[in-house]
């Protein structure tokens, strides 16, 4: 099921933002057309794109009304021409063009993305699902990384959304790697903030199981005017 998260920041200015899980972009783009026609977002966070190197200009192609950067699938792998399946992950942030002159774009890797918008910064991130090797080391190290690049930009607001793979609400060590990243950093969940708006962000139809692996975090509860899981009306499987 397609699934987004929808959130707008409000000070001087306001920014409506989507994240949104492609599961390929051949599979997702149009479920992101209707998205950017229903709810007309200023930046939208992608992940699972599987796109190469080669095929980034995708983004720019389909949607010309933003600009983008971000990482493309497997990167490593593509750059020592060891890819010998199809690619997987991939992270890509949109920016509406009219905000090309208040962006900094900060920094990119394999599972996250950040750009600096006014005096906010957006991380755009993507964590490993259960079985992936090393899941927890992953978890870990992204989790510092970000926490980094969050000091240095320590005057800024911040929002990091995206696919994190696991429920938090469950004791798993995933879950409770990113729970002591919140609070060691006093980030707030939105969906904690807005209770009636929590919704299913994953479905497996075959196992019969459903949870909650997409979030927005934010660093102050006053940045968020709005926020909601989106069910758009094109469904892919």
């Amino acid at each position: 099921m397609a699934t987004a998260n929808n959130h707008a920041m409000t000070s001087q200015s306001s920014l409506k933002i989507v994240s949104f899980n492609m599961h390929g972009f051949m599979q997702g783009y149009c479920v992101l057309e209707e998205l950017i026609k229903d709810v007309s977002p200023d930046i939208i966070l992608v992940q699972e794109h599987w796109l190469t190197p080669a095929n980034l200009g995708k983004f720019d192609l389909f949607f010309p009304e933003y600009f983008s950067f971000g990482c493309p699938a497997m990167s490593e792998c593509v750059q020592t021409g060891m890819l010998r399946r199809r690619p997987f992950g991939g992270v890509m942030t949109l920016i509406r063009n009219n905000l090309r002159q208040s962006v900094e774009t900060v920094y990119c890797e394999d599972r996250f993305v950040i750009i600096g918008v006014s005096n906010y910064l957006v991380v755009n991130a993507y964590f490993p699902c259960t079985g992936s090797t090393d899941r927890l080391f992953i978890y870990e190290t992204t989790l510092a990384n970000i926490s980094a690049w969050r000091e240095l930009y320590c005057n800024y607001d911040c929002v990091i959304a995206g696919d994190l793979n696991t429920d938090l609400d469950n004791s798993v060590p995933a879950s409770q790697c990113v729970n002591r990243f919140m609070e060691a950093c006093s980030f707030v969940r939105c969906d904690v903030l807005f209770p009636t708006r929590k919704s299913v962000t994953n479905v497996n139809e075959a196992l019969k199981h459903e949870s909650c692996i997409d979030y927005a975090l934010i660093s102050s509860e006053h940045l968020v005017a709005d926020f909601s899981a989106l069910d758009p009306d094109i469904i892919f499987f």
